[in-house]
């Protein structure tokens, strides 16, 4: 009973401080009159509902948020389920999400705005700003033939990373519980317990320096902390902390008031929480918002809601400017969504190249999406995705909080429902920045 009664004062909590939440929706963009005033269909997106629906209903997910926008408009936004399924809180418009991923774009404009002010050209060696990244080396495994045990001989890489080896996964660096291949770097990327959150990324780097590379840069894409070693670089140009950056810079700019590296106590009644349902996957550690870390993740450490992010993705879609505020020029933007890794191998679906901390879509067949040739997004671990469309002029959002084992299917299904939304194709014209 005493339980009971506790969970109900939470709920009780929780929703008394959703009318306090500073107009998260606020005027991010309007709400179109109808889904058809911007081509797409009501009884389409009726099924995302009917798709949402079940999953929920069935236990699959514990809640979700689902936005659609299309030429500048929302044109669908439905929650489902809960918020916090153990405390019985519901899922709200205001809800905070961990989007994890989904903070690499944003580091990356933060470089990009640097390089539009002369401060830094992607093509600088990072030892430019890193100096213990002088002494890297990258790790050859070796086969003793004897034992069977493997080495690793440390060698000179072939030249030194770039930057833009950063922004694309092409700099050698790895994540330590990721994958099989590399396993001797990566155990030792467990050792010194990479992506603690009792770092600093000035501690990060310094521990990475002396762990060698997973190949020589440039060679071959590896997902890994390439993005948080680009927040250090931020913070060691601009003279200020990477959530500094972010708040000045970016978050302020535009409107993104409820986005930040923890949730304030004020918010934490609006904190979606992960949960595993009985008889599934066991849940992945999540990291606990309400604890501000001093490790400020570029590559994975954001709190934010889906009206947050539709104003960064907005401002992408714009050529980026919302709103009478520009962080970066049009043909940045551009040139962050175009594919940078060419012939480099490494990287994901056919039909699907990578750019500046974003994947993008080379070509309308192949990847096994539906999608238009040029749209470009990412996703985060807790199951969390964006994209944006320019030929469409389409943004597709999509929030939850579910295990590592099941988020890959539950996105590529979100971005195949958007799809078959649309009814009235645009002329493919390029768009006005």
């Amino acid at each position: 009973m005493i339980a009971i009664r506790a969970s109900a004062i939470a709920v009780v909590a929780a929703l008394l401080l959703l009318p306090l939440a500073g107009g998260a929706l606020g005027d991010a963009l309007p709400k179109a009159a109808s889904p058809e005033e911007v081509g797409l269909s009501a009884e389409r997106l009726g099924r995302i509902t009917s798709v949402l629906k079940v999953h929920v209903d069935e236990g699959r997910l514990p809640g979700a948020s689902a936005l659609v926008a299309r030429h500048g408009k929302i044109a669908y936004f439905e929650t489902f389920g809960f918020q916090d399924r153990a405390a019985g809180v519901p899922m709200t418009k205001e809800s905070m999400f961990r989007i994890y991923s989904m903070t690499k774009p944003i580091t990356a404009v933060a470089a990009l705005m640097l390089q539009e002010e002369g401060k830094l050209q992607i093509s600088d060696p990072v030892l430019k700003f890193i100096e213990p990244f002088k002494s890297l080396k990258v790790g050859i495994e070796k086969t003793d033939p004897a034992t069977g045990k493997i080495a690793l001989e440390r060698v000179d890489p072939n030249r030194p990373m770039t930057v833009q080896d950063l922004m694309r996964h092409t700099a050698g660096l790895t994540y330590g519980a990721r994958g099989n291949a590399y396993e001797a770097v990566k155990e030792l990327y467990r050792e010194a317990k990479i992506g603690s959150r009792d770092d600093t990324n000035a501690d990060l780097v310094g521990k990475l320096a002396n762990i060698p590379l997973t190949f020589h840069p440039g060679t071959r894409w590896e997902y890994g902390v390439s993005t948080d070693v680009l927040g250090r670089v931020v913070e060691a140009v601009s003279g200020q902390t990477l959530g500094q950056f972010f708040e000045t810079r970016i978050f302020k700019p535009l409107g993104m008031n409820d986005t930040a590296f923890h949730v304030p106590t004020d918010k934490l009644g609006r904190a979606a929480q992960p949960w595993s349902r009985p008889g599934g996957p066991e849940q992945t550690p999540r990291f606990d918002v309400a604890v501000p870390a001093k490790y400020e993740s570029g590559g994975g450490g954001l709190v934010s809601t889906m009206s947050d992010y539709l104003r960064f993705a907005q401002m992408l879609l714009n050529g980026g400017e919302l709103n009478g505020k520009r962080l970066l020029g049009a043909m940045t933007v551009d040139y962050m969504a175009a594919d940078h890794l060419g012939d480099i191998p490494g990287f994901g679906r056919p039909g699907l190249g990578f750019g500046l901390a974003v994947q993008m879509r080379k070509a309308e067949g192949m990847a096994g999406l539906p999608g238009s040739a040029g749209d470009y997004g990412w996703a985060g671990a807790a199951g969390t995705l964006f994209w944006v469309d320019p030929k469409e002029r389409l943004i597709g959002l999509y929030r939850i909080q579910v295990s590592a084992d099941e988020r890959v299917y539950f996105r590529d299904q979100f971005k195949t429902l958007v799809a078959q939304t649309i009814v009235k194709r645009t002329n493919g014209a390029a768009a006005t920045h």
